[in-house]
């Protein structure tokens, strides 16, 4: 997985819990810090899965244009470049706002790279989609529905993909509206979260969900 470090400005860690009998409440490390690290899934030990990815915000300690000009677009080459030297390789970006100006400033040899990346599925561009990750508190639902549309045109359009993942690491909390949005208006099949209320990650803990 280091191997990987060059390609992802953060690594998420999504812990799935694939059987009942696996309470995560009450997980031990592994004896002498081996981990089992086949395919294989154990249904009594937490299973883990690491993405590489990378996690890049629209406007935060810098404006976009400068997360664009200084990081983005160096991830985006990068990424691309260790992806068709290594063919056992996986890469997940996000956010549209800055794909899609990457993508527009990329000539036709290096689009037709990138197609057939995302056709094999090694660049994966099916997740969230939206322009950005937006917070799930103010803004009001049309301009959740409209940004995340707006994002999955340019993938539809150029790619014929539409995304069916939710991925929202990052916004600070969580809604019961983001979620009913993205699974009956947006079609998605699931959603991913990090960012939440301490009351409200004892709660589904407890209750497994």
């Amino acid at each position: 997985m280091r191997s990987l470090a060059i390609l992802a400005t953060s690594l998420a860690l999504t812990a799935a819990v694939v059987s009942a009998k696996c309470d995560p409440t009450k997980w031990s490390p592994p004896v002498d810090g081996q981990y089992n690290t086949t395919g294989r899934i154990d249904p009594n030990k937490l299973n883990v899965h690491l993405i590489a990815h990378s996690h890049d915000d629209p406007g935060w300690l810098m404006g976009v244009d400068q997360y664009y000009m200084e990081k983005v677009q160096y991830i985006l080459d990068t990424a691309v470049e260790e992806l068709v030297r290594n063919p056992d390789r996986q890469f997940m970006f996000v956010e549209q706002s800055f794909f899609q100006r990457w993508w527009h400033q990329q000539g036709s040899e290096v689009r037709g790279i990138v197609k057939q990346l995302v056709k094999e599925g090694r660049l994966d561009l099916t997740v969230n989609g939206g322009w950005c990750m937006h917070d799930e508190a103010t803004p009001h639902y049309i301009a959740m529905v409209d940004q995340t549309a707006y994002g999955h045109q340019l993938l539809m359009d150029e790619f014929g993909i539409s995304p069916r993942i939710g991925w929202q690491i990052d916004p600070f909390g969580h809604s019961a509206t983001q979620g009913s949005l993205l699974s009956q208006g947006v079609g998605f099949d699931a959603l991913y979260f990090a960012r939440i209320d301490y009351q409200d990650y004892g709660q589904r803990t407890r209750r497994r969900i």
